[in-house]
């Protein structure tokens, strides 16, 4: 556990550092990394021993309550902010809040911005799914010769604008083993082989739950199987919603036990006094 400050300038400790991950190259050691979506996940998440977490705004306060020293990646979707002030003040928010690194796949020009003030910056190659108008949907990258030197010069243009991380999604094998090491910028691999510096997947797909595609990707694995635990809760909380309402339209519930009785003797005095009871205003 390293101590350091955040970056906001408050002690705090951390398993990993900036300056660990980039030391990753040619270590030989690859880090796990998953993408807890609610506080249980990120519980999870620590209790199995991932490396890294990727989370979204909203989570970051959970994280920072449940997984204090993880280090953490927040960042924003390509459409949420009209601006890049606005994109670059959010990412100043999310520092101040305990990220470590912030996402985004908006132009070179707000990575460099972002780089050059001291932020951590990651962005993406190979698929990414915000464009996938512009490459026919959603596929595989760098099948080619051609396409594989247009992600790494994509890539050489990252670090030369100071990214620190890339999501490296759905890129050919052989593409990432052969450029991981003429980098810098340190990389996350999702279905893009075992050459990253780490490997991340979806927690749904790790546990086997639904995903948000009809049919889960190529990339998936199921570790487990979650979805059939979900599946069975709902099989037995429609059971007992449907014997609840048989119960309740047949007058059989509450039953005897599930009622409050008055004391011995008072049922007797009260039904006297209801009888007896008049108005105070007539």
């Amino acid at each position: 556990m390293k101590r350091i400050y955040d970056f906001y300038r408050r002690p705090a400790k951390r398993n990993y550092t900036v300056s660990d991950l980039r030391a990753l190259k040619r270590s030989g050691r690859t880090l796990s990394m998953a993408n807890p979506a609610n506080s249980d996940e990120v519980r999870a998440c620590v209790e199995a021993g991932i490396d890294l977490l990727t989370v979204w705004p909203d989570q970051l306060k959970d994280v920072r309550d449940i997984a204090p020293y993880h280090f953490t990646g927040v960042g924003a979707s390509w459409a949420q902010f009209g601006s890049d002030d606005e994109l670059i003040a959010h990412a100043y928010e999310m520092m101040r809040n305990g990220a470590d690194m912030y996402y985004t796949v908006r132009s070179f020009d707000v990575m460099e911005r972002m780089a050059r003030d001291g932020i951590p910056v990651q962005s993406h190659i190979g698929l990414i799914p915000t464009f996938s108008h512009y490459s026919g949907g959603l596929r595989a990258w760098g099948r080619t010769a051609e396409e594989a030197m247009k992600v790494y010069a994509r890539l050489k243009r990252m670090e030369d604008v100071g990214v620190f991380a890339v999501e490296v999604e759905c890129l050919a094998e052989e593409v990432l083993a052969a450029v991981n090491d003429k980098t810098n910028v340190v990389t996350f691999s999702l279905g893009s082989g075992k050459a990253a510096d780490a490997v991340i997947c979806f927690i749904a797909d790790i546990c086997g739950e639904a995903s948000e595609e009809d049919k889960p990707p190529k990339h998936a694995h199921a570790f487990g199987n979650v979805g059939r635990l979900h599946r069975q809760i709902n099989l037995e909380r429609v059971e007992a919603l449907g014997k609840f309402h048989t119960e309740v339209t047949a007058h059989n519930f509450p039953y005897p036990q599930n009622n409050v009785r008055m004391h011995d003797g008072e049922q007797e005095k009260f039904l006297e006094a209801l009888d007896k009871w008049q108005p105070a205003h007539i």
